[in-house]
């Protein structure tokens, strides 16, 4: 039996070898690349493959990998969105995700760029680094007594409900079209997604990116905020309206934002340039030098715990589909 994995980083490199060491009957080979047409007939010979990659998986890609005699698919994360599900069906395919990776890590990061923007820490840091180091007039101000509007209450967005209600003292609500029964004793869930956003002071989204949830909070969405909300946004870039964030930045309408995820951060993001400034994208400028936004290059998820998870699961549930066996997370791609 052989897997091969498509775009393995060296932060993988240790869990992966701690998986083949603990699996000696599987055969594991790798590549830094990720699947295209050039790389996938890298994959010959193994009976499945492992991948995760931010560019769409193209047809002619997922056709070679088809022409090798492969049908088990496995992505090591909870995006799907890269995928055409015609293609996999097409061409046979079972593919299997992983769902959760660590909800702890990117609801802790949530609550973490609420706390730095209601304390202004980006503002004190300018201070400190030009030897400012006076108070005035660089006041913050409190989570506790803040209603906070959780939308999308699933593994991520529940913990971070629980974090911003226990951990902070913080008023929640929630709007959630599925509503999580471990949520409903606390009475937080409100009807419609309007009310959260006419009672909120702080709001964080954590929701999948489905076609009909494409800028989910655009300029009417946000028209119906309170003034001066703050946004956090560590789910998917396509669920907030970068232009009208912006907007209502300039407005004063939002006091500031957290995103740790852009709509067009492909290409930017697991980059390096030689400074901020070289970045050639408007609207990533606009935001990055503001000192009421703060942007973190989609690294909520990235703790050693979570990593380990989606070498874990990801290859545990390719190596039960050649085996015949039932995984743990398989997706339907005929809906």
């Amino acid at each position: 039996m052989k897997i091969y994995v498509f775009g393995l980083r060296e932060d993988e490199i240790e869990p992966l070898n701690q998986w083949k060491a603990a699996n000696p009957d599987v055969d594991v080979d790798y590549t830094a690349n990720i699947l295209t047409e050039e790389t996938a007939n890298l994959a010959k010979g193994a009976d499945g493959v492992v991948a995760v990659q931010t560019q769409p998986y193209s047809r002619h890609a997922l056709e070679i990998i088809h022409d090798l005699g492969i049908s088990k698919f496995s992505v090591r994360n909870v995006g799907l969105d890269g995928f055409d599900f015609k293609d996999l069906n097409d061409f046979g395919f079972t593919l299997t995700y992983v769902p959760v990776y660590s909800p702890n890590a990117i609801a802790e990061h949530a609550s973490f760029l609420v706390g730095r923007l209601l304390r202004r820490v980006p503002e004190f840091d300018k201070k400190f680094q030009s030897g400012n180091f006076k108070w005035f007039p660089t006041i913050g101000t409190e989570i506790s007594g803040k209603t906070v509007g959780v939308i999308g209450t699933g593994h991520i967005g529940s913990v971070f409900a629980r974090i911003m209600q226990f951990g902070y003292g913080a008023n929640v609500i929630a709007y959630d079209i599925d509503p999580n029964p471990a949520l409903e004793n606390l009475g937080i869930y409100v009807d419609t997604l309007d009310e959260l956003l006419e009672k909120s002071d702080i709001i964080s989204i954590h929701t999948p990116l489905a076609p009909k949830d494409h800028h989910m909070l655009d300029a009417d969405a946000i028209a119906k905020m309170k003034d001066g909300v703050y946004l956090i946004n560590c789910a998917r870039g396509g669920l907030l309206d970068n232009n009208a964030l912006i907007d209502g930045l300039d407005s004063g309408k939002i006091a500031g934002a957290g995103l740790d995820v852009l709509e067009n951060e492909n290409g930017i993001f697991q980059n390096e340039f030689d400074s901020v400034e070289a970045v050639n994208d408007p609207v990533f400028q606009n935001l990055a030098h503001r000192d009421n936004v703060i942007i973190t290059p989609h690294t909520a998820f990235y703790t050693e715990r979570a990593v380990h998870n989606m070498i874990f699961d990801s290859m545990n549930d390719n190596k039960a589909m050649i085996s015949g066996k039932e995984p743990k997370n398989a997706v339907d791609t005929h809906k």
